[in-house]
């Protein structure tokens, strides 16, 4: 590790990437491409949850969750600006086993997630043209081949193709909030809570859905290795979050105050379905509907663009340390981009892209919140293994070690939180999803040698387990942590859900494994049982064959 002239850390780069001057503006709407890109997946949450807690989630959540994260994403990466991002800040704080977790989970949440903008697409695109399955296949790959021809010429690119498109998104929601403000006539806030539902299970409704709105600061910092003044990123970060938070909630605020029939927002065309367009349509006249049905095309190819960007980046930093397969480590000789992880992306993307948003939504937030539980952790360790005396010229979080905490412990709590209430059958597959990136890492580290073979002093190999030195003990850490977790969600969850669970899943579940409440229920406890048995198993192997201190 050596200092950069402006005083922050930075690592040795990948090689074969290509740098690039970035202005601030194309980070801004960079950033804005990958977590907003419009307010487009909202409509769902609405009559889960009702209109006035949906918007008083979307006015809350910038200041408990989105400015906390995009500060301490801004922190990290302006003191260790390197590509790979968050992997990189996790494997400086706590080593490469850890590192390697939050590097899968962020990676494996973008391969998931870029099928929910081309399943969005299609969906937008049926409200207003009658499409079969053969031509709503046909527009998702037309989506995937365009794109990827954008990230194969380079990450400028990218950057221009995003702030064209950003512009024109702004521009749209801009008219549907004066036009709905301008046509206020229902209150937006009534019902505030759906029907039926407490407080409490109006808020488990949406939440993930909510934190998936706010998701992705972190994703610009996998790219900072490719531009040329990274402390362009934390600046572009802090501007684009308030941008953000207003797309959202403005826009839907106008939405119910002028059409109100909340309980018919949806992202899915069909006769009585109503959304953003419904706003422009019912008070301007059609036309303008379809002018609107573009923006939503335009908003999921933006996002889709930019996160091919990102996510194609994550598996390619992971193989340059050995811990992939070192094809993925290719880089284009003229352009200097990965263009093995942008195909596998876009091959990946077709095959997800039959699945509807609402599940790969939740199938990506389960990989998300682990993420978002390790961040702050790191965040912290690299404040005291790297001082606020040796950043100068870095952006620092503000309010000293206060602010550092209440940045930090914000993020975890709410992901913890979440976790629980995202659902009996999504916390299952959380449980088991985040716990393959411990298998992942083992065949990895043992396959390709990881950091060992990179930097033998700073990554000790244990002769006797072929891993990293304390490996062991971070795996009874791992089990242990998630053993209680899937036995206290067994419990929680049947408090929780153990009055209607057992109807609503039977009736829900489109799997048979997840239509019996009580079998998952089971599952947790069985499977928490067996993390706990392996992290006691992990710790006495531990103790047996890693070297002890003086």
């Amino acid at each position: 590790m050596s200092e950069t002239p402006d005083g922050g850390a930075t690592l040795q780069g990948v090689a074969g990437l290509k740098k690039h001057n970035m202005k601030v503006s194309s980070i801004v709407f960079m950033i804005y491409c990958l977590v907003a890109a419009g307010a487009f997946g909202i409509e769902e949450m609405i009559p889960e949850s009702g209109p006035g807690i949906t918007l008083t989630m979307l006015i809350v959540f910038p200041f408990i969750w989105a400015w906390p994260i995009s500060n301490m994403v801004a922190e990290a990466g302006s003191v260790l600006p390197s590509e790979g991002g968050v992997y990189v800040w996790v494997r400086e704080a706590f080593g490469e086993f850890w590192g390697f977790q939050a590097g899968w989970w962020n990676t494996v949440s973008i391969y998931i997630t870029n099928g929910v903008y081309t399943a969005l697409v299609v969906d937008y695109t049926s409200q207003y043209i009658e499409m079969s399955d053969m031509g709503a296949f046909l527009l998702k790959m037309a989506i995937i081949l365009i794109f990827t021809v954008v990230n194969l010429l380079g990450i400028r690119e990218v950057g221009a193709v995003s702030s064209v498109l950003s512009i024109l998104i702004i521009a749209a929601f801009a008219a549907v909030a004066v036009v709905g403000i301008l046509n206020w006539s229902h209150n937006p806030f009534d019902p505030y809570i759906a029907e039926e539902l407490s407080p409490l299970e109006g808020i488990g409704a949406s939440v993930a859905i909510c934190v998936w709105m706010y998701c992705g600061y972190e994703c610009i910092s996998t790219l900072a290795g490719e531009v040329k003044n990274p402390q362009v990123i934390p600046k572009g970060l802090l501007i684009a979050m308030p941008l953000i938070a207003l797309t959202y909630v403005l826009p839907t605020l106008g939405g119910l105050a002028s059409v109100g029939s909340w309980e018919s927002w949806t992202t899915e065309g069909g006769e009585g379905s109503v959304g953003y367009a419904s706003v422009l349509t019912e008070n301007l006249g059609e036309v303008w509907g379809y002018a609107f049905l573009v923006i939503a095309i335009v908003s999921q190819c933006a996002i889709f663009n930019t996160y091919l960007a990102s996510g194609s980046r994550g598996f390619f930093v992971l193989a340059d340390d050995n811990l992939c397969p070192r094809f993925l480590v290719k880089v284009g000789r003229k352009r200097g981009v990965p263009y093995v992880g942008v195909l596998s992306l876009a091959i990946v993307t077709a095959l997800l892209a039959r699945f509807d948003f609402k599940t790969l939504v939740m199938a990506e937030v389960i990989f998300i919140l682990a993420l978002y539980i390790i961040l702050p952790l790191a965040v912290i360790k690299l404040r005291k293994k790297i001082p606020l005396s040796e950043r100068a010229g870095c952006y620092v979080m503000p309010g000293g070690k206060a602010g550092l905490y209440a940045f930090t412990c914000l993020p975890l709590v709410i992901s913890f939180i979440v976790f629980y209430l995202n659902g009996t059958d999504y916390f299952l597959i959380g449980i088991v999803g985040a716990s393959t990136g411990p298998v992942f890492y083992l065949v990895c580290k043992w396959l390709y040698g990881g950091m060992t073979r990179n930097d033998p002093a700073a990554y000790p190999l244990n002769p006797r387990t072929r891993l990293a030195a304390g490996d062991t003990f971070r795996l009874a850490v791992y089990s242990l942590v998630a053993g209680l977790m899937s036995v206290s969600g067994s419990f929680f969850l049947t408090w929780y859900e153990g009055e209607w669970g057992e109807e609503y899943y039977a009736e829900e579940a489109e799997s048979a494994f997840f239509s019996d409440f009580w079998w998952m229920i089971d599952a947790l406890k069985y499977i928490g049982a067996a993390l706990l048995v392996i992290a006691i198993a992990m710790f006495l192997l531990g103790r047996a064959v890693e070297k002890r201190k003086a």
